[in-house]
């Protein structure tokens, strides 16, 4: 993973140059990463060794995935309407006593 990184941000900076690299105060370029494998020092470090510059961790490593859930909420009207509400839930109650048969609770 940190390797095809590297090969990405390498032929993006080919093709762009500095146009839109994220720096710091110091000028160097940053590396802002976020997901589930930024837990693990390991990659994040070789990640920084192998592109010569920081890699920075959100506070909350799981931006991503916030601004999908956001984004699909905002595409459902998550309120239901009394009607609606009592159809989803009749619904889900005979979906569960289909199941009362399928094993044996004798035992």
């Amino acid at each position: 993973m940190c390797f095809q990184v590297k090969d990405v941000l390498d032929s993006m900076h080919k093709d762009a140059g500095e146009k839109g690299e994220v720096r710091n105060d110091e000028g160097e370029f940053v590396l802002r990463v976020d997901g589930g494998a930024t837990v693990n020092n390991f990659p994040m470090q070789l990640q920084a060794d192998l592109i010569g510059s920081p890699v920075v961790r959100p506070a909350d490593i799981e931006t991503t995935a916030i601004g999908a859930a956001y984004a699909a909420g905002l595409a459902v009207d998550p309120i239901l309407d009394e009607e609606s509400r009592n159809k989803k839930v009749a619904s889900w109650c005979k979906a569960i006593e289909r199941t009362f048969d399928l094993a044996d609770l004798s035992l």
